[in-house]
C-alpha cells in the first residue's frame, strides 16, 4: 500500500485498517514459525505498513491541535 493512499483515508479507516494489518502479522508470525509462508518478505512489508499507519495516524493527531 502506497503511502498517499494511506494519507487519503479518514482516521477511522486507518484505526481499522491498523487492526487488520496487526491480525495479519500475527497470521504471518504464526505461520512462518510452522513452517507454512512461502514469503517471508510479507512479513516485513506488513510491519512498514503498520508503521506508516501509525506516522500517519500521528501526523494527523498533530494537525488537528
Amino acid at each position: 500500500m502506497k503511502i498517499n493512499e494511506i494519507r487519503e483515508k479518514t482516521s477511522a479507516e486507518l484505526e481499522t485498517l491498523l487492526k487488520e494489518k496487526k491480525a495479519e502479522l500475527f497470521n504471518l508470525r504464526f505461520q512462518h514459525a510452522i513452517n507454512q509462508l512461502d514469503n517471508p518478505h510479507k512479513i516485513v512489508e506488513t510491519k512498514k505498513t503498520i508503521a506508516q499507519i501509525l506516522t500517519v495516524m500521528t501526523e494527523k493527531e498533530q494537525a488537528q491541535g
